[in-house]
Protein backbone atom coordinates (compact mmCIF):
# COMPACT_ATOMS: atom_id res chain seq x y z
CA UNK A 1 0.00 0.00 0.00
CA UNK A 2 1.23 3.39 -0.95
CA UNK A 3 0.78 6.68 0.80
CA UNK A 4 0.20 7.45 4.97
CA UNK A 5 -1.49 4.41 6.44
CA UNK A 6 -2.32 6.33 9.74
CA UNK A 7 -6.15 6.70 9.80
CA UNK A 8 -7.81 9.97 9.95
CA UNK A 9 -10.47 11.24 12.46
CA UNK A 10 -12.69 10.87 10.10
CA UNK A 11 -11.71 7.50 9.24
CA UNK A 12 -11.75 6.65 13.05
CA UNK A 13 -15.48 8.05 13.29
CA UNK A 14 -16.79 6.18 10.00
CA UNK A 15 -15.26 2.97 11.82
CA UNK A 16 -17.19 3.60 14.61
CA UNK A 17 -20.58 5.19 13.53
CA UNK A 18 -20.77 2.33 10.28
CA UNK A 19 -23.05 -0.58 11.76
CA UNK A 20 -19.88 -2.88 10.63
CA UNK A 21 -19.20 -3.17 14.20
CA UNK A 22 -22.63 -4.76 15.60
CA UNK A 23 -22.07 -7.59 12.24
CA UNK A 24 -17.65 -8.35 13.12
CA UNK A 25 -18.52 -8.96 16.76
CA UNK A 26 -20.83 -11.83 16.58
CA UNK A 27 -18.59 -13.22 13.92
CA UNK A 28 -15.63 -12.70 16.59
CA UNK A 29 -17.03 -14.62 19.36
CA UNK A 30 -17.83 -17.33 16.69
CA UNK A 31 -14.61 -17.68 15.94
CA UNK A 32 -13.14 -16.84 19.39
CA UNK A 33 -15.19 -19.69 21.37
CA UNK A 34 -13.85 -22.71 19.86
CA UNK A 35 -13.36 -24.68 22.98
CA UNK A 36 -11.36 -27.62 21.10
CA UNK A 37 -8.80 -24.85 20.02
CA UNK A 38 -8.57 -23.20 23.98
CA UNK A 39 -7.82 -26.80 24.97
CA UNK A 40 -4.89 -27.32 22.32
CA UNK A 41 -3.62 -24.02 23.50
CA UNK A 42 -3.66 -24.77 27.40
CA UNK A 43 -1.91 -27.91 26.16
CA UNK A 44 0.59 -26.63 24.52
CA UNK A 45 1.63 -24.30 27.50
CA UNK A 46 1.57 -27.44 29.75
CA UNK A 47 4.01 -29.33 27.03
CA UNK A 48 7.66 -28.88 26.87
CA UNK A 49 7.15 -26.16 24.05
CA UNK A 50 5.71 -23.92 26.62
CA UNK A 51 4.74 -20.93 25.73
CA UNK A 52 6.24 -20.55 22.44
CA UNK A 53 4.56 -23.75 20.92
CA UNK A 54 1.60 -22.60 21.92
CA UNK A 55 2.40 -18.94 20.81
CA UNK A 56 2.97 -20.76 17.43
CA UNK A 57 -0.15 -22.46 17.02
CA UNK A 58 -1.89 -19.20 18.13
CA UNK A 59 -0.11 -17.13 15.38
CA UNK A 60 -0.75 -19.80 12.82
CA UNK A 61 -4.58 -19.82 13.04
CA UNK A 62 -4.42 -15.73 12.73
CA UNK A 63 -1.78 -16.15 9.93
CA UNK A 64 -4.68 -17.70 7.27
CA UNK A 65 -7.50 -15.63 8.85
CA UNK A 66 -5.02 -12.48 7.39
CA UNK A 67 -4.16 -14.69 4.41
CA UNK A 68 -7.94 -15.03 3.91
CA UNK A 69 -8.21 -11.52 3.94
CA UNK A 70 -6.04 -10.34 1.91
CA UNK A 71 -6.91 -13.25 -0.98
CA UNK A 72 -11.01 -12.37 -0.40
CA UNK A 73 -10.61 -8.61 0.18
CA UNK A 74 -9.44 -7.94 -3.35
CA UNK A 75 -12.77 -10.44 -4.60
CA UNK A 76 -15.13 -8.80 -2.16
CA UNK A 77 -13.65 -5.33 -2.39
CA UNK A 78 -15.90 -1.98 -1.99
CA UNK A 79 -18.12 -1.49 -3.90
CA UNK A 80 -18.48 -4.74 -5.19
CA UNK A 81 -21.00 -6.18 -2.63
CA UNK A 82 -23.79 -4.23 -3.42
CA UNK A 83 -24.19 -2.69 -0.19
CA UNK A 84 -23.37 0.18 1.56
CA UNK A 85 -23.09 1.95 5.00
CA UNK A 86 -26.44 2.43 5.24
CA UNK A 87 -28.68 0.17 3.88
CA UNK A 88 -27.27 -3.26 5.79
CA UNK A 89 -26.02 -6.28 4.35
CA UNK A 90 -25.23 -6.67 0.81
CA UNK A 91 -25.80 -9.67 -1.13
CA UNK A 92 -22.85 -11.23 -1.04
CA UNK A 93 -23.05 -10.36 2.78
CA UNK A 94 -26.97 -12.10 3.20
CA UNK A 95 -25.94 -14.99 1.71
CA UNK A 96 -22.47 -15.81 3.09
CA UNK A 97 -24.72 -14.94 6.73
CA UNK A 98 -27.38 -17.74 5.36
CA UNK A 99 -24.85 -20.02 4.59
CA UNK A 100 -23.21 -19.78 8.19
CA UNK A 101 -26.28 -20.08 10.13
CA UNK A 102 -27.18 -22.91 8.09
CA UNK A 103 -23.69 -24.34 8.85
CA UNK A 104 -24.14 -23.63 12.68
CA UNK A 105 -27.17 -25.36 12.99
CA UNK A 106 -25.94 -28.41 11.36
CA UNK A 107 -22.40 -28.33 13.52
CA UNK A 108 -24.94 -27.90 16.89
CA UNK A 109 -26.72 -31.49 15.47
CA UNK A 110 -23.88 -32.96 14.73
CA UNK A 111 -22.74 -32.37 18.17
CA UNK A 112 -25.75 -33.35 19.91
CA UNK A 113 -26.49 -36.77 17.69
CA UNK A 114 -22.77 -38.60 17.25
CA UNK A 115 -21.06 -35.71 20.14
CA UNK A 116 -18.63 -35.56 17.48
CA UNK A 117 -17.21 -31.94 17.08
CA UNK A 118 -16.29 -30.93 13.87
CA UNK A 119 -13.94 -28.42 14.81
CA UNK A 120 -11.38 -30.64 16.84
CA UNK A 121 -8.67 -32.17 14.81
CA UNK A 122 -7.57 -35.96 14.81
CA UNK A 123 -6.76 -37.37 17.89
CA UNK A 124 -3.19 -38.11 17.07
CA UNK A 125 -2.45 -34.33 16.49
CA UNK A 126 -4.37 -34.60 20.57
CA UNK A 127 -1.64 -36.70 21.85
CA UNK A 128 1.48 -35.27 19.61
CA UNK A 129 0.82 -31.76 21.48
CA UNK A 130 3.04 -32.99 24.72
CA UNK A 131 6.06 -33.37 22.26
CA UNK A 132 4.90 -30.84 19.20
CA UNK A 133 7.46 -28.27 18.12
CA UNK A 134 7.36 -24.90 17.70
CA UNK A 135 6.83 -25.77 13.93
CA UNK A 136 4.22 -28.33 13.92
CA UNK A 137 2.12 -26.23 16.39
CA UNK A 138 2.44 -23.27 13.69
CA UNK A 139 1.11 -26.06 10.99
CA UNK A 140 -1.89 -27.26 13.09
CA UNK A 141 -3.08 -23.91 13.61
CA UNK A 142 -3.12 -23.03 10.09
CA UNK A 143 -4.48 -26.61 9.10
CA UNK A 144 -7.43 -26.29 11.97
CA UNK A 145 -8.21 -22.87 10.12
CA UNK A 146 -8.09 -23.68 6.41
CA UNK A 147 -10.13 -27.12 6.54
CA UNK A 148 -12.76 -25.79 8.53
CA UNK A 149 -15.81 -24.60 6.77
CA UNK A 150 -17.13 -22.55 9.67
CA UNK A 151 -13.97 -20.42 10.12
CA UNK A 152 -14.08 -19.85 6.31
CA UNK A 153 -17.93 -18.54 6.49
CA UNK A 154 -16.87 -16.45 9.49
CA UNK A 155 -13.67 -14.82 7.45
CA UNK A 156 -15.83 -14.30 4.40
CA UNK A 157 -18.48 -12.83 6.47
CA UNK A 158 -16.17 -10.29 7.74
CA UNK A 159 -14.64 -9.68 4.90
CA UNK A 160 -18.27 -8.91 2.71
CA UNK A 161 -19.54 -6.96 5.90
CA UNK A 162 -16.99 -4.40 6.09
CA UNK A 163 -17.08 -4.20 1.80
CA UNK A 164 -20.75 -3.33 2.20
CA UNK A 165 -19.57 -0.59 4.94
CA UNK A 166 -18.03 1.25 2.13
CA UNK A 167 -15.26 1.88 4.55
CA UNK A 168 -12.22 3.27 3.06
CA UNK A 169 -9.34 1.18 2.56
CA UNK A 170 -8.00 2.02 6.07
CA UNK A 171 -10.34 1.95 7.66
CA UNK A 172 -11.49 -1.08 6.06
CA UNK A 173 -7.95 -2.91 6.80
CA UNK A 174 -7.96 -1.92 10.62
CA UNK A 175 -10.97 -3.45 11.06
CA UNK A 176 -10.09 -6.56 9.59
CA UNK A 177 -6.94 -7.19 11.61
CA UNK A 178 -8.67 -5.70 14.61
CA UNK A 179 -11.15 -8.72 14.20
CA UNK A 180 -8.23 -11.36 13.43
CA UNK A 181 -6.58 -9.97 16.66
CA UNK A 182 -9.75 -10.00 18.48
CA UNK A 183 -10.67 -13.67 17.25
CA UNK A 184 -7.68 -14.59 18.84
CA UNK A 185 -8.60 -12.76 21.95
CA UNK A 186 -8.33 -16.34 24.45
CA UNK A 187 -5.83 -17.48 23.75
CA UNK A 188 -4.08 -14.41 24.11
CA UNK A 189 -5.27 -14.19 27.61
CA UNK A 190 -4.03 -17.53 28.25
CA UNK A 191 -0.69 -16.71 26.99
CA UNK A 192 -0.72 -13.63 28.83
CA UNK A 193 -1.28 -15.12 31.95
CA UNK A 194 0.76 -18.07 31.57
CA UNK A 195 3.53 -15.39 31.00
CA UNK A 196 3.35 -12.89 33.47
CA UNK A 197 2.37 -15.45 36.41
CA UNK A 198 3.15 -18.97 35.70
CA UNK A 199 3.03 -20.77 38.52
CA UNK A 200 -0.27 -19.12 39.79
CA UNK A 201 -1.87 -19.74 36.28
CA UNK A 202 -1.19 -23.40 35.85
CA UNK A 203 -3.58 -24.65 38.49
CA UNK A 204 -6.14 -22.69 36.32
CA UNK A 205 -5.48 -23.22 33.12
CA UNK A 206 -6.40 -26.92 33.84
CA UNK A 207 -8.99 -26.72 35.62
CA UNK A 208 -10.28 -24.55 32.30
CA UNK A 209 -9.09 -27.40 30.44
CA UNK A 210 -10.89 -29.81 32.33
CA UNK A 211 -13.66 -28.20 32.44
CA UNK A 212 -14.22 -27.45 28.57
CA UNK A 213 -13.34 -30.81 28.01
CA UNK A 214 -16.36 -31.76 29.92
CA UNK A 215 -18.75 -29.24 28.77
CA UNK A 216 -17.33 -28.86 25.30
CA UNK A 217 -20.34 -30.93 23.71
CA UNK A 218 -23.21 -29.23 25.19
CA UNK A 219 -21.01 -25.60 24.58
CA UNK A 220 -21.14 -26.12 20.83
CA UNK A 221 -24.65 -26.74 20.97
CA UNK A 222 -25.36 -23.95 22.20
CA UNK A 223 -23.04 -22.06 20.36
CA UNK A 224 -24.12 -23.51 17.41
CA UNK A 225 -28.46 -22.69 17.98
CA UNK A 226 -27.45 -19.20 19.22
CA UNK A 227 -25.47 -18.12 16.97
CA UNK A 228 -27.31 -20.04 13.88
CA UNK A 229 -30.28 -18.04 14.45
CA UNK A 230 -28.56 -14.68 15.38
CA UNK A 231 -26.80 -15.02 11.89
CA UNK A 232 -30.45 -16.62 9.97
CA UNK A 233 -32.03 -13.07 10.98
CA UNK A 234 -29.53 -10.98 10.16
Amino acid sequence: FQGDFTPSAEEWAQIATSGTIWLVVPLILGGAIVPIQIIITILLLRSGGGWSTAGSFVAGMASTRLVQGLAFGLLLSNGETGGSAESGSGPVTSGILVALGLLLFATALKQLVADEDPDAPPPKWITMTETMSAGRAFVLGVGLIAIGPKFWVLTLSAIGAIGDAQLTRTAAILVFVAFVVLTAGLHLAVLTAAAVAPERSASLLDSAADWLKAHNRWIVVVLGVVFGTWFLLK
